[in-house]
């Protein structure tokens, strides 16, 4: 089972913050976890999930926006447009 955190923050995500979520799966017994938020990770709490065992991936906001666009969720399209090549063959005789 996997477990999701997701928090919009004002600012950075600190080390603390991630131990608590740790601390909760270890309560669950669970081993994966995936921390959201709308702000970013202080370079402790990144450098926190790689040493530790359990396996927690870590998005901020930038990633979540990325997400959104590419599998189309909370997004309209807008224009689209086309690119044209030459085709070589129908010159050829």
């Amino acid at each position: 089972m996997i477990y999701v955190q997701a928090k919009r923050w004002e600012g950075v995500v600190g080390r603390p913050e991630i131990q608590k979520f740790a601390g909760s799966l270890e309560g669950q017994r669970a081993r994966k976890g995936v921390f959201i938020t709308t702000s970013d990770y202080t370079e402790g709490a990144r450098e926190y999930v790689k040493r530790i065992e359990k396996k927690i991936i870590l998005i901020n906001g930038t990633s979540l926006a990325n997400y959104l666009f590419k599998y189309d969720i909370g997004v309209s399209e807008v224009k689209e447009y086309i690119v044209k090549k030459v085709d070589l063959d129908y010159f050829d005789e």
